[in-house]
């Protein structure tokens, strides 16, 4: 008879890890940081402002009785992101884990293309690609020495579809610039690329395209119409929907899986 292997539970545990959770300090990334922290992980969340990160810490720290830090990082500064890495090591002497989730959309600024301000350009295309490769760069290491490791990106539905920015008109919201899919696009091909460079080392990069989330700032009718666009009917919940494909290629039941992309929009880009 053959042996039935690891249990399931432990495939899913990640007890004595250490995971960096980039912008989890709130939304989806504080979503990931509670469920990477739930399965057993010691979790540091990071932001770019140090009360929110600390905050955010200690939240998950006495909800899952773990080991939890809040740092402060913007990681479009090379420099705080080679900091933040080093102060990662010592924490526990090994990390597990990266989350590159911390990035930007169009924020308060125009999100129409021909409307936009070229500096808002280059901010969210470094904000969404150079800071997660600056990541990669800087915590990459530490896992090549230890033999292991697992990358996870998050990446948007934004860069496998042409939005269609006239539901964005007809509920006055600001439309999702082109820089944005441009960067979440660049952010796919990294984690292919580099999960060929890092597989020598036993390290896995894998991306999660989400597609909306419903965090309670849209209109009630872009809601509306965007759940009606979806397959199954309505965004994705905040508290659920991503906090298992997280934990998935976070742990080791991913772990014949590397250079993937698990797109988590209800069927939303393949809906027509």
């Amino acid at each position: 008879m053959r042996e039935s292997g690891v249990h399931v539970k432990e495939l899913f545990s990640l007890k004595d890890k250490v995971a960096v959770i980039t912008g989890g300090a709130r939304d989806l990334g504080f979503d990931i940081a509670t469920a990477l922290a739930e399965a057993g992980a010691d979790v540091i969340v990071t932001s770019r402002t140090l009360k929110k990160a600390v905050e955010s810490a200690e939240l998950i720290k006495s909800r899952c009785k773990v080991d939890t830090l809040g740092l402060q990082l913007d990681h479009r500064d090379w420099q705080q992101v080679k900091n933040m890495a080093d102060e990662t090591y010592r924490w526990k002497e090994h990390v597990d884990i990266l989350v590159n989730n911390a990035g930007g959309g169009s924020g308060k600024s125009e999100g129409n293309f021909f409307k936009r301000d070229i500096a808002d350009i280059n901010d969210l295309v470094t904000c969404n690609l150079l800071g997660p490769l600056y990541c990669c760069k800087a915590l990459g290491p530490y896992m090549v020495k230890q033999g292991y490791g697992k990358i996870i990106n998050i990446a948007s539905n934004a860069a496998l579809i042409g939005r269609d920015r006239n539901m964005y008109d007809r509920h006055s919201k600001n439309q999702q610039p082109v820089d944005y899919a441009t960067s979440k696009a660049g952010l796919l091909g990294m984690t292919k690329d580099l999960a060929g460079f890092l597989s020598p080392y036993g390290i896995r990069v894998n991306a999660i395209s989400p597609g909306g989330f419903d965090k309670g700032d849209c209109p009630e009718g872009f809601v509306k119409e965007y759940s009606e666009l979806t397959m199954l009917g309505h965004m994705g919940r905040m508290g659920l929907d991503l906090k298992g494909v997280a934990l998935f290629l976070a742990s080791l039941s991913s772990d014949y899986m590397t250079g993937h992309n698990i797109v988590v929009d209800g069927g939303f880009s393949i809906w027509k």
